[in-house]
């Protein structure tokens, strides 16, 4: 990978941790597209992938629990010119932020989600997540999970997300290529990342995981919408990998004139006086 200048202390990670890979590759992702720290923004929320904003060298924001959407989506309009990155868990992104989740792909502004997807609450010791399947067994629920997973490419796809994807942590030169694709999209780009929990999570490791991904060749049609959403429902002996959908469409800042025209609003000349109107008005 050559000279690293994202690279930072270690981490308080597991040995093995399946983050430990995503960590790495995003590294070489912000290498290969010529990336400059100040150039980069990684916004986290709470749990052990939402770490990783204090483990790179970027800018970065560590928000509240399921709250690192909002963050992002404000830096990216203020900032058009800022690559914007969202590194969380599926309990953060789908269960406590699954929201702003929803309601981003709706504005589609120009941000780039990777979420670390290990099917459970790997900071708080392991209960089920969003993600868990129906039956898997943790010291929360000792008779099993009995709720129905949530499909979170499924979701996506059916809210019209231009860009969603899903990659596993045990591949990280197919990790980083599906990475540097989604941080290029215009537009909201979903990758969801397999990654195994070696404390927590005893059933979907690396070895379950390398059984059952294939990856999708190129004769796979990545611009049909029916066709991802049927990929998207296969789960279970065989997992695809890839750009299940791309389609690019307006973004947020396509759609408003002022955003879309002229220097970002951190290069706007403010006018203090109307500032100071307005919370007055707040009084």
């Amino acid at each position: 990978m050559g000279e690293c200048k994202f690279c930072t202390s270690e981490t308080a990670w597991c040995p093995g941790c399946g983050d430990l890979n995503i960590l790495d590759a995003l590294k070489e992702a912000l290498n290969r597209l010529g990336r400059e720290p100040h150039e980069v923004l990684v916004v986290g929320g709470i749990g052990q992938a939402a770490k990783t904003p204090q483990y790179i060298n970027t800018n970065g924001f560590c928000g509240l629990h399921g709250r690192a959407v909002p963050p992002a989506i404000a830096a990216k309009i203020a900032n058009k010119d800022l690559t914007v990155i969202i590194d969380s868990g599926d309990g953060d992104t789908y269960g406590e932020g699954g929201n702003h989740f929803i309601h981003n792909i709706r504005r589609n502004v120009d941000i780039t989600h990777f979420v670390h997807d290990n099917q459970i609450y790997g900071l708080t010791k392991g209960q089920a997540s969003p993600t868990t399947d129906v039956g898997h067994v943790t010291e929360v629920q000792p008779d099993g999970s009995i709720n129905t997973p949530m499909n979170p490419l499924l979701l996506a796809l059916s809210l019209g997300a231009g860009f969603v994807a899903r990659a596993f942590s045990g591949d990280k030169e197919h990790l980083v290529s599906i990475m540097l694709e989604a941080i290029q999209f215009r537009g909201y780009a979903l990758v969801d990342i397999l990654q195994p929990c070696v404390s927590f999570n005893k059933v979907n490791t690396f070895q379950w995981y390398s059984k059952r991904v294939y990856k999708l060749d190129e004769s796979y049609p990545a611009s049909n919408r029916l066709a991802a959403m049927e990929k998207a429902m296969e789960w279970g002996e065989r997992i695809p990998l890839g750009i299940l959908y791309k389609e690019e469409k307006p973004t947020y800042h396509d759609r408003i004139p002022y955003l879309k025209e002229g220097p970002s609003l951190i290069d706007r000349e403010v006018d203090r006086k109307k500032i100071v109107g307005f919370m007055e008005d707040f009084k």
